[in-house]
């Protein structure tokens, strides 16, 4: 099945402790249906010092959030749902709430 969400897109959380924060997809992980979205769903993890991170210590880092609980904004700035269209010989996608090809 051809990819709704691609990494690069624009993103809103449509649910969970985040919702309503917009980000940069980071990775798309299609076979766990998860993806990672810029400075969401951040989480702690300590960390042992190594020689490439002498300091160690607590880090935020960005978690996998699942495909489901993300849409892409278009350019309104509000959630959509993606559909394809054909255009020419390219199958392009396209916003449902304003007909407009999204990049990428």
């Amino acid at each position: 099945m051809a990819a709704k969400i691609k990494k690069g897109d624009r993103v809103v959380v449509l649910a969970g402790k985040d919702k309503g924060k917009q980000g940069a997809v980071l990775q798309v992980l299609p076979k766990d249906n998860r993806v990672v979205v810029e400075g969401v769903n951040l989480v702690s993890r300590h960390t042992k010092a190594t020689q490439a991170d002498p300091q160690g210590g607590i880090k935020q880092k960005e978690a996998a959030l699942h495909v489901s609980n993300v849409a892409v904004v278009d350019s309104n700035g509000k959630a959509t749902r993606v559909g394809f269209k054909i255009e020419g010989d390219k199958k392009v996608r396209v916003a449902k709430t304003t007909g407009e090809v999204i990049n990428g």
